[in-house]
Order: structure tokens, then sequence, then C-alpha cells
């Protein structure tokens, strides 16, 4: 994607541990319309330590956004989202959870936990193409983030 010179590069975190929603979610945000770096880790253990500049992520970037699935190996999203969410330093940095559960019980936790955001992922790849496309409308062009100017 060719982005000119004063348009900001948005980064964002994926953290996701099944390789096929990987691939989809790279593939989806190669179409969106700002240019973006999209950086991943299987599980919510890496996630912390690549947001804290901790083994081997010390040049890691402040992601603008997380993109974080719940079910994960080693600490869940839920785990995780409580770590960012109390920590003064990550707390500002905008999470959407993207996950399968429709579970009312994770949705209402996710929320207490002050996730900005719930997106149950759709199985269709189209569906998912759409809900990629959404976020990319709603996070990178009409929202403010925090360390992000819109242009």
């Amino acid at each position: 994607m060719m982005s000119s010179p004063n348009v900001q590069t948005v980064e964002i975190l994926l953290v996701e541990d099944n390789p096929g929603d990987v691939r989809l979610t790279l593939e989806a945000f190669k179409d969106i319309t700002i240019a973006n770096r999209l950086h991943v880790v299987p599980d919510g253990e890496e996630a912390i330590k690549f947001l804290r500049h901790q083994h081997g992520y010390a040049d890691s970037p402040r992601p603008h956004m997380i993109l974080l699935d719940l079910n994960l190996p080693l600490m869940n999203g839920i785990e995780v989202l409580r770590e960012i969410k109390k920590d003064n330093e990550l707390r500002s940095i905008p999470v959407v959870v993207l996950t399968t559960s429709r579970n009312e019980e994770d949705i209402l936790k996710a929320y207490n936990l002050n996730a900005n955001c719930y997106i149950t992922k759709p199985v269709d790849i189209n569906q998912f193409m759409q809900v990629v496309r959404t976020i990319d409308n709603f996070w990178f062009s009409i929202a403010a983030l925090p360390g992000r100017t819109l242009t």
C-alpha cells in the first residue's frame, strides 16, 4: 500500500493463536485504506511482553490498537485485558476483543474490564473481511486514537 509521507502508520497488535485467523487478518488488513503494521503474538504472555518491551520485544512499537482473542494459551484474553487496563502506561490503548465466543459472560467480563469493543468473529470469509473494513472505517478514519493524529 502506498502512503503519503504525512500519513502516520497505524501500529496494531494482534493477539491470536489460530494460524488460519492470523493469515485471514493479515490478508484483510492489506486491503484497508490506512497505512498499517500488524504485529502478531500467539498468546497472552507474549502480548504482555510485547506491550512492556520485555524479552525480545525491546524495540516493539506502542500499538495504537490491540485486537485481542479471548481463547488463548498460557494467559487467556480476559487475563490479558485485565493486565492492560490495570497498567497506567497501557490502559489508554484501545482494545477490540475479536473472538469466536458469543458467551454472554465473556462479553460482560470484557466490558467490565473496559474493553473498547467486543466483536464476534464471523466464520464466513466475506463477512470477516467486512468486519475488518468496519474496524478500519471506524477506528482509523472516524475515531481519534491515543498517540495518532488524524489527517
